[in-house]
């Protein structure tokens, strides 16, 4: 009988992709995948480093698992991901109902280390970062519709406040050629919507030494024939170029939708962040990108107390919140990550008051957002279904406004014909609950 391995994968969508790829190798090892780790022999947690929280999450998961072990449910728990690369044996240590803590480059052997440690073994092992994978098939864990596309692997920019690089190592683009065969294959299959990711993926091709760019990809992409949408995330204002805002302009396939995380306006706070701009550039940025792309959604992060963020600077951040009105926007609450400049720097904020300052942000967020989502209530949008609610009795989805997992959604009622999960419908705006939009399919 084959053995039964599951799988939870935590924190972002390129830790997904990594989890997908490890998926893939192990069924084509033989191994059984169990959609629930309850149930299986073998438990994964691809786990999350990046912020307090996140490894908080992670430590709860491995925890729990580790009581199913204990009742004798499950027979081995392994940690993989950021927290491993991280922390190494100390989660070996630390928590001793783990039999194997493997780093990012070890990904590609995990078929291997189940079978180690299945022999009674307890295995630790960190190849170099490069060792990761850039491509590979992977098992996609994400409704057949949209799909993720990792474009590239670590980073370089060297936040003072970010462990990333530490984690992940240097920025390695994917081989063009890569990119577009995948995004290729994915929408043969089916895929409507493909989403390129990367810790910056304004920073593509920087590292290939032929001239090869973000926007020279995205023409690339667009001009392949079955490929439907592409959504960007993740792209620095700083590497935003005029070539690339052209490509917003002209390339019907790329969603007018773009992720730039600014973290802060004020130019003390960015260079203490390690940051390039300023508020000055920033808003010149903002403009450029409305009065070229018109109806582009502008999605970005702002961190709230950040060390010696004064009141003053936390009013000039809430300000330029205020006078941007981007269509969408999460705030952190700065988490002091050790083995970061940032995390040694004195003049630290204390945590009610970074919270309370996020809580103000995110407040008045939520009107800018609830007053845009007002604009809408008469108009017809693009909306891709995602499913039924049974509860509010309607369907719902997404329009080019939303990325899948961290912004809104659209609720409609269908008139005449349902629609099927995956369908691309037309929806007429009637109304907004707090910052989603109500409506009813016209066609």
């Amino acid at each position: 009988m084959a053995v039964r391995v599951g799988m939870i994968s935590l924190g972002c969508a390129k830790n997904r992709v990594d989890a997908e790829m490890m998926l893939y190798n192990l069924r084509e090892a033989g191994f059984e995948l169990s959609a629930d780790v309850a149930l299986s022999d073998v438990a994964i947690v691809n786990t999350c480093g990046f912020i307090e929280d996140a490894k908080q999450e992670s430590i709860d998961e491995i925890l729990e698992l580790a009581q199913l072990k204990k009742e004798g449910r499950i027979k081995a728990i392994i940690v993989t991901g950021c927290l491993s690369e991280r922390y190494k044996e100390e989660v070996l240590k630390e928590l001793y109902e783990v039999d194997a803590v493997i780093g990012l480059g070890a990904n590609k052997k995990i078929a291997d280390v189940i079978n180690s440690v299945l022999e009674g073994k307890k295995v630790t092992d960190f190849p170099p970062k490069t060792e990761l994978p850039l491509c590979g098939s992977r098992i996609r864990s994400t409704p057949f519709y949209y799909a993720y596309i990792k474009i590239a692997e670590g980073c370089d920019n060297n936040c003072t406040f970010c462990a990333i690089p530490k984690i992940r190592g240097h920025y390695r683009s994917k081989p063009m050629a890569a990119v577009l065969e995948e995004a290729r294959l994915l929408s043969k299959s089916g895929v409507r919507e493909l989403i390129l990711i990367a810790q910056d993926t304004g920073r593509y091709g920087e590292d290939l030494g032929e001239k090869t760019n973000l926007a020279q990809l995205l023409r690339e992409m667009c001009r392949i024939d079955s490929v439907c949408k592409i959504r960007l995330l993740y792209c620095y204002p700083e590497r935003i170029s005029d070539e690339l805002i052209d490509v917003f302009a002209t390339e019907e396939k790329l969603l007018k939708y773009i992720d730039m995380p600014i973290q802060h306006c004020s130019p003390r706070i960015l260079k203490r962040m390690n940051r390039r701009g300023d508020e000055a550039s920033l808003r010149e940025l903002v403009l450029k990108l409305r009065e070229r792309v018109p109806g582009i959604v502008i999605r970005t992060t702002v961190m709230t107390g950040f060390p010696g963020e004064t009141n003053e600077e936390f009013t000039e951040l809430s300000q330029f919140v205020n006078d941007m009105r981007f269509e969408r926007l999460g705030c952190f609450a700065y988490s002091a990550e050790e083995d970061t400049p940032a995390a040694e720097f004195e003049d630290q904020i204390d945590e009610d008051v970074k919270k309370h300052r996020q809580e103000l942000i995110m407040e008045q967020q939520q009107q800018i957002m609830a007053e845009n989502a007002a604009k809408l209530v008469g108009k017809n949008i693009n909306v891709i279904c995602e499913g039924f609610d049974r509860l509010a009795e309607c369907f719902y989805g997404r329009s080019y406004m939303d990325a899948p997992e961290v912004d809104g959604k659209v609720f409609f009622v269908p008139e005449g014909q349902k629609p099927k999960i995956g369908d691309i419908v037309r929806v007429s705006v009637s109304d907004t609950i707090d910052c989603d939009l109500m409506g009813f399919y016209v066609e």
